[in-house]
């Protein structure tokens, strides 16, 4: 993660050059959309692809955590340099790759190159994140000078999330009622990106290059002392929340067609978009009450979601896995905001990116380890006894993670 402390939103700026900045600013949005959108598209399509090369439940698990692994690589290596390379080269460079990642899922029909597409597409993203979040606030910053950061703020979480929760629905739709499931989705997503890198092409830049590059290195990981008791606690939570959407995104498709019987491609993708965009919802929705009131609201539909999530895949009930699935989405969605507002709260300016970029490491974690282990245990035992067990774990975990930072907070630590 980086600040967009690098921007000339100081200078001054005519007429002309505000109005580029707000049409780059929209220009940013689309293409920020598209590319979130394609890092969930194969979600509805994983028995597709299970069934075309035969392999077990565990592979699809090991190719979602292949994106997560990309994710963090991601961010750990280019999430930061975009504040003196420039925030468009980065955000060109990302979408180029994320266009490798496409063709090849439109050309190449074998296991490994799912793989490597995948984590191709993770690695672009790590880079887009934080990136196009501080293009997006400088955009605005210039654009509109006499408006405060929110607006920019609250834009670039909506497609950040948005454009995760529009993936499955329209590769749903389009796998749907078209032929060649896997292919057509990919070919759209080609001709998107492509349009998506001219966008970008035409945003203004608005970070000035230094004279003299400064040497490359990784992005720190850096928590001070003092902020570590909370950090801890906020991470666990982090990393516990994206566990849930890391199941639902990757074990959906398996659930509803393999234990359900039920083959719709639209079904799945509306299940996760459900459960993606509930979280984008509770963010908007409540997303300006303090954080005690937050993380409470959080943990409560987290944990009515997580004991839904048991008792529909115990019983088999498809609406009752949807409304767990909603219910949970929207307590993610709720907790990982407060842990984002916990790493920016207890930092100082000077660490506060390399704060952030740890609790998106956690959280990128959260959403590859568990998954893997439950792919691992799907293997051996039956899919439902596994989605009770990984709900039991994650309960405890989201409410002794959210319990210690709830009295930390009322402590004043």
């Amino acid at each position: 993660m980086t600040t967009a402390g690098q921007a000339p939103t100081g200078t001054h700026h005519d007429a002309a050059s505000r109005s580029r900045h707000r049409r780059g600013f929209w220009l940013v949005v689309g293409a920020f959309l598209v590319l979130m959108a394609f890092t969930t598209l194969p979600t509805p399509l994983y028995p597709l692809y299970q069934q075309r090369d035969g392999f077990p439940t565990f592979v699809i698990t090991l190719i979602f955590a292949a994106y997560g692994i990309g994710v963090m690589a991601g961010l750990y290596l280019a999430g930061h340099v975009s504040d003196y390379l420039g925030r468009r080269p980065v955000l060109l460079a990302a979408t180029a790759v994320e266009l490798v990642s496409a063709v090849m899922f439109v050309l190449l029909q074998d296991t490994a190159s799912l793989l490597v597409a995948r984590f191709l597409c993770g690695l672009g993203i790590g880079a887009v994140t934080a990136t196009a979040t501080a293009h997006l606030a400088e955009l605005h910053a210039v654009g509109r000078p006499d408006s405060d950061g929110r607006f920019a703020s609250v834009v670039a979480g909506a497609v950040n999330t948005g454009g995760l929760a529009l993936g499955p629905l329209v590769a749903g739709l389009l796998t749907q009622f078209l032929p060649h499931p896997l292919t057509v989705p990919y070919a759209v997503w080609v001709v998107l990106l492509a349009v998506a890198f001219v966008a970008l092409l035409l945003a203004p830049e608005t970070v000035h290059r230094p004279a003299s590059r400064p040497a490359y290195r990784p992005q720190r990981v850096s928590v001070e002392p003092a902020a570590r008791p909370h950090f801890s606690a906020a991470a666990v939570a982090a990393a516990a929340a994206f566990s849930v959407l890391g199941v639902f995104t990757s074990l959906t498709a398996s659930f509803v067609g393999g234990t359900l019987g039920l083959h719709s491609r639209l079904l799945t993708g509306s299940i996760v978009f459900g459960v993606i965009g509930a979280s984008a919802l509770s963010q908007v929705a409540l997303g300006s009450r303090d954080v005690p009131q937050r993380l409470r609201a959080g943990r409560a539909a987290m944990a009515v979601g997580l004991v839904l999530v048991a008792v529909g895949a115990w019983t088999t009930s498809l609406p009752l896995f949807a409304v767990a699935g909603i219910t949970a989405g929207a307590g993610v969605g709720l907790v990982f905001n407060v842990a984002i507002t916990t790493a920016s709260t207890v930092s100082s300016p000077e660490h506060r990116g390399e704060t952030l970029a740890g609790m998106f490491l956690a959280a990128y974690a959260g959403i590859t380890v568990p998954v893997v282990a439950a792919g691992v245990a799907v293997t051996y035992l039956p899919a439902r006894s596994v989605l009770v067990v990984f709900a039991g774990i994650v309960l405890v975990a989201v409410l002794v993670s959210t319990t210690r930072l709830l009295t930390r907070s009322s402590a004043g630590d």
